[in-house]
């Protein structure tokens, strides 16, 4: 059984019921969350919106493996209503769930970096993180994700369980 960390978040139309139905999806198609943090709710990171996020970790056990997760993933985002678009770029989604960790493997290919290449330069995504796996060791920083909260540079507000 392999330990999964996954973050989720949406910025348009029905934000927590989105969420919601995203995590039943995980638990019918990837794994039993096992963990959830509290909603989060914050300024988009990267980009420009009137729209807020809506984020939550989750911890999922998984017999499946990294690629067989990441394939799952764009599955239940595209269910979803997620339409990737080419070129890049940060854009308002109704879901994106991005894979944190993968037990404490380091994956570096072109279409799949885990641990998440930017997930410590970003608070939306410690805060929550730190909710569930406050002592889970970054692979390759070798930092408890509580340290790399303490440290982070991003001084986004990232407002725990919001009044919606």
């Amino acid at each position: 059984m392999h330990k999964c960390f996954l973050l989720l978040g949406s910025n348009l139309g029905k934000r927590i019921k989105i969420l919601e139905s995203a995590l039943e999806a995980i638990n019918a198609g990837i794994g039993k969350v096992v963990q959830k943090s509290p909603f989060c709710k914050s300024a988009p990171w990267g980009f420009e919106s009137a729209d807020s996020f809506v984020n939550i970790v989750a911890r999922v056990n998984t017999q499946k493996n990294p690629e067989e997760v990441l394939v799952a993933i764009h599955e239940i985002e595209a269910g979803l209503g997620r339409i990737r678009e080419g070129g890049g770029g940060y854009q308002s989604r109704t879901i994106d769930i991005d894979i944190l960790f993968f037990d404490d493997e380091i994956i570096d290919r072109k279409n799949l970096t885990i641990p998440h290449p930017r997930l410590h330069l970003r608070r939306f995504t410690l805060q929550p993180l730190a909710e569930i796996a406050p002592d889970f060791i970054h692979p390759v920083l070798g930092k408890s994700i509580v340290e790399l909260l303490d440290s982070c540079g991003d001084n986004s507000v990232v407002q725990l369980k919001p009044n919606f």
